[in-house]
């Protein structure tokens, strides 16, 4: 992958230097409140950052938090950790810029900010934890990334093959999953799938979970076909390594290596195949109105 086109963008916001993390005990969630927490999400679907940030409001939290935040210099990894964010960002903009006009989708594309952070930080949607892995909360219209995500899709995941050098564009990918909510948001479909979700059963709303994910995963497709159109930025081994991961972070790969066997009807993001195959879609197609994963009859 080659992002040399790149300049680094402007709309990240980096925590890392900042000290501290997720605030435990008073102002904060306690070690064992976080583990109810993550279990519960593990097994309904819900966003573990809602889940933390209405713990916090029952449990009387959320006074300042009471450690000293002291400033730190970035390591050199995270500096360029730091860096390849900030020009993978600025392709995602570039692209869905150009998206929004060629393809009429009747508003300007406003980019979003993403929130660089180490361990913990706070968002619009609650408390954000490096366990729960990137997200993005429709309340600010941020992306929340702690880049030890990537180290884990690597290590404990093996979700790109790193000897082949195509972690980079794995770690890409990721990015504009997340970038896709952000436009799922911008043309109104998140917000109309979260108020569904309230109103639904809770296998209802994980089906509905999965297909606003498998739509995320296809306009990262899109994107990597915008982007590969004008730049030729990547090549087949970084295909593959997306490839790898989309299969890597499937749901039925998840639950047979966290608990031995697969709960369809559990699903929140989409089998490894369905990721791989709406990736797949967005990546030979480019259109985004090829993305329609709702009026899909399979996925």
């Amino acid at each position: 992958m080659r992002l040399d086109d790149f300049r680094e963008s402007d709309n990240v916001e980096d925590r890392r230097g900042s000290g501290g993390g997720l605030p435990i005990g008073k102002g904060g969630i306690g070690l064992g409140g976080l583990v109810v927490v993550l279990l519960i999400s593990y097994f309904t679907g819900i966003n573990p950052a809602t889940l933390i940030g209405g713990y916090e409001t029952i449990s009387g939290g959320g006074d300042a938090p009471t450690q000293q935040q002291e400033q730190r210099q970035l390591t050199p990894e995270e500096q360029a950790s730091g860096k390849f964010v900030r020009q993978v960002l600025t392709s995602t903009e570039i692209a869905w810029t150009a998206l929004f006009k060629e393809q009429n989708v009747g508003i300007a594309y406003t980019a979003p900010r993403l929130v660089l952070f180490s361990g913990g930080t706070e968002s619009a949607c609650g408390s954000a934890e490096s366990a729960m892995g990137p997200f993005y909360c429709p309340n600010d219209k941020k992306v929340y990334l702690d880049t030890v995500f990537f180290d884990e899709m690597r290590q404990r995941f093996n979700a790109c093959p790193a000897g082949e050098g195509a972690c980079a564009f794995a770690q890409a990918y990721v990015i504009a999953h997340e970038i896709g909510h952000h436009v799922q948001n911008l043309i109104g479909i998140l917000p109309k799938v979260n108020q569904a979700r309230e109103r639904a059963s809770e296998q209802q709303a994980n089906a509905l979970s999965v297909r606003t994910e498998l739509q995320a995963d296809c306009f990262a497709g899109v994107w990597a076909n915008r982007t590969q159109q004008q730049y030729r930025f990547i090549d087949e081994n970084d295909v593959k390594g997306a490839l790898q991961t989309a299969q890597a972070i499937g749901d039925d790969m998840l639950q047979k290596k966290g608990q031995g066997y697969v709960v369809p009807d559990s699903f929140t993001h989409g089998s490894a195949a369905q990721r791989q195959r709406w990736f797949i879609n967005g990546l030979k197609t480019g259109q985004i109105n090829s993305c329609d994963t709702f009026s899909a009859a399979q996925l």
